[in-house]
């Protein structure tokens, strides 16, 4: 089984997983659920390496982010990276297209109690809660920092009240090492996490109000995939002025202990994210793109289970321009220097030479089937 770098799982969170499918596991039988390849536990590594690289012209990995431009399209996901060179020791930072750091809020959080993490099957259920070092701490001891990451930062906004998103987004707007807010308005595991994401008034009304406020930085709005219709809000974002849609975010879910009868999050209920999410993620990407952002000229961040280049390609097809890799990182930290290899071999391999020639470019079935 994989099991997390023991230097990235948090203190007393380690190994709840004992015994259960790996978090990157995503196999049937003995073979690949998105291939039917018979499962080779090296294959996705070295597979972009092992290509028959015919293209010689250099591809063009760039990405524009409604003006935020990017040197490639991988990123990491909000929430798993920490604040700045956390994983500095483990990966080349440099190499990402851009940094994503953890959620910041106006005031410290401690986060839920414990037990916060639980794996399951090709996945994890988390319920940290937002913990976090606050506003001041955070211009004060990692902005410091972020130069040195040598990419675009994209800073994580979260708060419970308008106020609260006003407050820290104002105070972040100005500083010239962030380069974009992403707001969110999505975390499952904590009170009123969903409040905004999940009701277009109130989360149009949110956006134009921070939009006041963000003139400088690129503004990004997180989506919930906790609703019926996920191009509603994502309307009403667009409407409200995001410059940048981000999705999705973790599905709520639930693990009970079958010997106590308890669930086994001390939150009762956490954010299910992972390689089982994937197939969701790519639906809803391609719902918002073709329904919405398209027609809006508002580029999509993808992620949701990402975990090698062809999880990275499906989102591409689906609608995203850029790719954020979360979960995979925990047993991974190169994952996204490996998915960005595997791209470009992906496309030298088509005789493409740019990144962007991929993107919205999924063929629907016209003629029955599901």
């Amino acid at each position: 089984m994989l099991s997390p770098h023991p230097a990235l799982s948090p203190p007393g969170e380690r190994g709840n997983g004992a015994g259960r499918a790996s978090l990157l596991d995503n196999r049937v039988g003995n073979r690949d659920a998105r291939t039917g390849d018979h499962y080779n536990p090296k294959r996705s590594q070295c597979s972009a390496r092992a290509m028959n690289v015919s293209n010689p012209n250099p591809i063009d990995m760039s990405v524009d982010l409604a003006g935020l431009v990017l040197a490639n399209p991988t990123m990491t996901a909000s929430g798993t990276s920490g604040y700045s060179l956390e994983y500095a020791p483990y990966t080349d930072l440099s190499r990402l297209g851009a940094f994503t750091t953890k959620s910041i809020t106006l005031t410290p959080r401690k986060g839920n109690p414990p037990e916060r993490i639980v794996e399951t099957s090709s996945g994890m259920l988390n319920a940290i809660g937002l913990a976090n070092i606050g506003l001041e701490r955070f211009i004060a001891e990692k902005v410091p920092e972020l130069p040195q990451l040598g990419v675009p930062v994209i800073v994580n906004v979260a708060g419970h009240t308008i106020d609260d998103y006003l407050a820290v987004c104002a105070r972040l707007d100005p500083i010239r090492e962030i380069a974009g807010l992403e707001l969110n308005v999505s975390c499952p595991n904590v009170a009123d996490g969903l409040q905004f994401g999940t009701q277009p008034r109130m989360l149009n009304e949110l956006v134009q109000r921070v939009r006041e406020v963000v003139r400088r930085a690129k503004l990004i709005v997180k989506l919930s995939p906790n609703v019926t219709d996920i191009c509603e809000p994502a309307q009403a974002a667009i409407d409200g002025g995001a410059d940048v849609l981000s999705m999705i975010n973790t599905f709520s879910g639930m693990v009970i202990d079958v010997n106590t009868w308890r669930p086994m999050l001390a939150n009762n209920s956490g954010g299910l994210s992972g390689p089982a999410i994937l197939p969701l993620a790519v639906h809803l990407v391609h719902q918002v793109y073709s329904r919405v952002a398209k027609h809006a000229n508002v580029p999509i961040i993808g992620m949701g289970g990402v975990r090698d280049w062809r999880d990275a390609v499906q989102l591409a097809l689906a609608g995203a321009s850029a790719i954020a890799v979360g979960t995979a990182l925990f047993a991974n930290p190169d994952a996204p220097l490996e998915i960005l290899d595997g791209l470009k071999s992906y496309l030298a391999q088509r005789g493409m030479t740019r990144w962007m020639d991929l993107v919205g470019k999924l063929e629907l079935h016209t003629t029955g089937g599901r």
